[in-house]
């Protein structure tokens, strides 16, 4: 694609279809250029280099997640957590992402200022409101990272066929079959460490149960 046809959202675009393919890891310019069929010195012209471009679209994504109404403060603040849990499952790549760029944009503002309206209907403010926003925050993004760690390791393992890795993974079963309750686990599950089923609701409604008792006493 010729370089004054080339356009920034078409490589926003195409820089998230191969960052859900390639990861963070398999993600380059000149790969992204390929995928354009255009030089990757015509994306220069566009983005100022490669962690700029993540940014991008780090930020394009934030706007997958919808911005719910705010007449039930408990039902908007579970939608904003699920919606934003999928969309970091989508885009497993962003969980990696957080350590590596700065993720700024209208796309992450505009939820970041939703979930703040969200808290503050609840009846938190100030500080408070700020604190109920990162408690749920970082649990949603604490149960991304096993998906997105697992996806990581997929694609080393179907790329290269890492036999060190396939070892290391086997060693850590052997290691947990040491310990009784985890040793119990690996019988049930495929994966170890792979968390049960419905996880990630059950934490979050003890989040928000526990965040409803504070305004039921008074939060101070």
């Amino acid at each position: 694609m010729p370089r004054d046809t080339l356009t920034r959202d078409q490589i926003v675009k195409a820089a998230i279809d191969l960052l859900d393919t390639e990861g963070l890891d398999g993600f380059s310019l000149r790969t992204l250029g390929k995928r354009l069929n255009s030089a990757a010195t015509a994306i220069y012209w566009h983005v100022s280099n490669k962690d700029d471009l993540i940014a991008l679209a780090a930020d394009e994504v934030w706007h997958e997640v919808p911005l719910p109404a705010l007449t039930d403060w408990r039902a908007a603040a579970t939608r904003m957590a699920a919606d934003l849990h999928a969309m970091l499952i989508r885009h497993p790549w962003l969980v990696q992402a957080f350590s590596s760029v700065v993720i700024y944009g209208p796309g992450k503002a505009r939820h970041d200022d939703h979930h703040l309206a969200v808290y503050e209907t609840a009846g938190f403010d100030g500080a408070q409101a700020d604190q109920a926003v990162a408690t749920v925050f970082t649990f949603v993004l604490g149960n991304a990272f096993g998906p997105a760690a697992e996806s990581s390791l997929a694609r080393r393992l179907g790329r290269d066929g890492s036999e060190e890795l396939r070892e290391s993974m086997a060693r850590a079963r052997e290691v947990a079959a040491e310990f009784p309750r985890l040793r119990a686990r690996l019988s049930e599950t495929e994966s170890y460490g792979t968390a049960p089923q419905n996880t990630f609701e059950f934490g979050l409604n003890a989040i928000l149960d526990g965040l409803h008792a504070q305004l039921d006493m008074g939060v101070k």
